[in-house]
């Protein structure tokens, strides 16, 4: 093994801490109670600090979860970030961050209100001037990021928060898990987002700031008439849509709504990010500005229920996710140790291109060259035309679990409690439960999945709703989620 080859392997070992400094344990200072929510890489808990009894919640993030050297970064910059957006009233405020061996705690303040869909579904009427309002929120935070040199990267309603239950509670940003700084006139190649959000020159990966406004405009049109823009059964099929980027605005509702509002959703998805409007532009538009513009009559019974069901929708994967996420353990990570091993014939430490091929058709794997060379760009994390260990758990944990089949088996069975071979409603209810889930409508649920009207989800059918176009897998999953699909919708978009 050469001395260059030799500290590349190094340098691509996980570290021990995510913090540069030691901290007090977190449960020294608070109590920590009840489980309110799970993510993919965290668990969020309500806690009390043990001095004034005041109420935060705290994300613990597992560290056997984090598998290389950028994992580590990844957090350390989501905790910067939170402190250098604290002050704003719309962003969730950090208190502390803390370490332990295990895991890394963020405690922050605790938005008890719920996620911003299901507040809407709640109250079962709004208007065009509440949606402005929304937009209104979610745009200032977007224009506070930009004037601190920071990018969101992944703006959808399940990362916006009402402070608390109370009717005129604010909303607020939060997870910032794949924020990044940035310096105007840099443009990024990095995959990451949420499919029906992401911009289309993130998947051209030429991209900067602009594409937050794009994702701020697919939820614009989201609250406007119930269902995402570009819309298709599978990941591919979205992004072919995205590329293709035509707009309906024939559809009911929007005969009747305004022009102004349309007006808007057009500047905000904009094909070309040069001509998109900017965050105060956005905000200075006249069906934001100004209340005689944006209608305040109902929006009408048929959004709500689409929106219902797409909300509803995305619980269930997400749970589903979680589950599969919290299943991976140490021995699966040993055999993709043994597999890096295999693909790594000369023993370098590192893969390349041609190795790479090599090794994953004689595992069987039936991916073009394309789809490689794209599994390739995503996994070489630090762009040297290599793929080293830390680097090809990162990519390769992702890509082949979340679809495998045991792996689906293994999430079922986590809801079909019994063992009947159906999750039924009170099943769905009890899980809900266990992830923390309140306000869920489980009928929706049920009513999406259940294609033999039967009132009860088979395997089937839950094999098919996850198979769906992916509804986000948030943090890092996305990185290896996005590139895997890629090659046909770029095609597409380029025909």
């Amino acid at each position: 093994m050469t001395d260059s080859s030799s500290s590349s392997w190094h340098s691509s070992q996980k570290p021990s801490f995510v913090l540069p400094h030691k901290t007090p344990n977190v449960r020294d200072l608070y109590e920590i109670g009840k489980k309110l929510g799970q993510g993919q890489f965290g668990t969020t808990y309500l806690c009390t600090d043990k001095s004034d009894n005041a109420e935060y919640a705290c994300k613990s993030i597992p560290k056997r979860k984090l598998i290389c050297r950028e994992d580590y970064e990844d957090v350390w910059r989501e905790i910067q970030i939170m402190h250098h957006l604290s002050e704003h009233p719309y962003v969730v405020r950090i208190k502390g961050a803390y370490e332990d061996n295990l895991c890394v705690h963020l405690v922050m303040e605790l938005c008890s209100g719920g996620e911003l869909f299901d507040r809407i579904i709640q109250k079962g009427h709004y208007s065009e001037r509440a949606a402005a309002q929304l937009i209104k929120t979610i745009v200032g935070v977007v224009e506070a990021c930009h004037s601190l040199g920071v990018m969101h990267r992944d703006l959808k309603p399940e990362n916006f928060l009402f402070a608390s239950t109370a009717e005129d509670a604010p909303l607020k940003a939060t997870d910032f898990g794949l924020s990044i700084f940035y310096k105007p006139g840099t443009k990024f190649s990095d995959l990451v987002g949420s499919p029906y959000y992401v911009a289309p020159e993130v998947l051209l990966k030429c991209y900067g700031p602009e594409s937050d406004i794009w994702s701020a405009g697919v939820i614009l049109y989201i609250l406007l008439c119930g269902v995402p823009p570009f819309w298709e059964e599978t990941e591919a099929g979205i992004f072919k849509e995205i590329l293709k980027g035509k707009l309906d605005f024939q559809s009911d509702p929007w005969p009747k709504i305004s022009e102004s509002a349309k007006d808007l959703v057009r500047k905000m998805l904009q094909r070309d990010p040069t001509t998109r409007l900017k965050a105060h532009e956005v905000l200075a538009h006249p069906w934001i500005n100004d209340d005689n513009v944006a209608p305040d009559r109902p929006l009408g019974p048929a959004v709500l229920s689409r929106l219902k069901q797409f909300s509803a929708m995305n619980k269930l994967k997400k749970m589903a996710l979680r589950v599969i996420a919290e299943s991976l353990s140490e021995e699966e990570i040993g055999g993709l140790k043994e597999m890096f091993k295999m693909i790594d014939t000369d023993n370098s430490g590192t893969i390349t291109l041609d190795e790479l091929k090599d090794g994953l058709r004689r595992v069987g794997s039936e991916l073009m060259d394309h789809e490689i060379e794209a599994l390739m760009e995503a996994a070489d994390i630090d762009k040297n035309g290599t793929i080293e260990y830390g680097e090809f758990l990162a990519a390769t944990l992702h890509m082949n679990k979340l679809e495998r089949e045991e792996n689906l088996l293994s999430a079922f069975s986590f809801f079909d409690k019994d063992g009947s071979g159906f999750i039924s409603i009170d099943e769905l209810a009890q899980a809900c439960r266990q992830f923390g889930l309140d306000d869920v409508h489980l009928e929706d649920i049920i009513r999406d999945v259940d294609q033999n009207n039967d009132g009860e989800i088979d395997y089937s059918e839950f094999a098919a709703m996850m198979r769906k176009g992916n509804s986000g897998l948030g943090m890092r999953t996305m990185k290896g989620n996005l590139t895997i699909n890629l090659g046909d919708a770029l095609v597409a978009g380029t025909q």
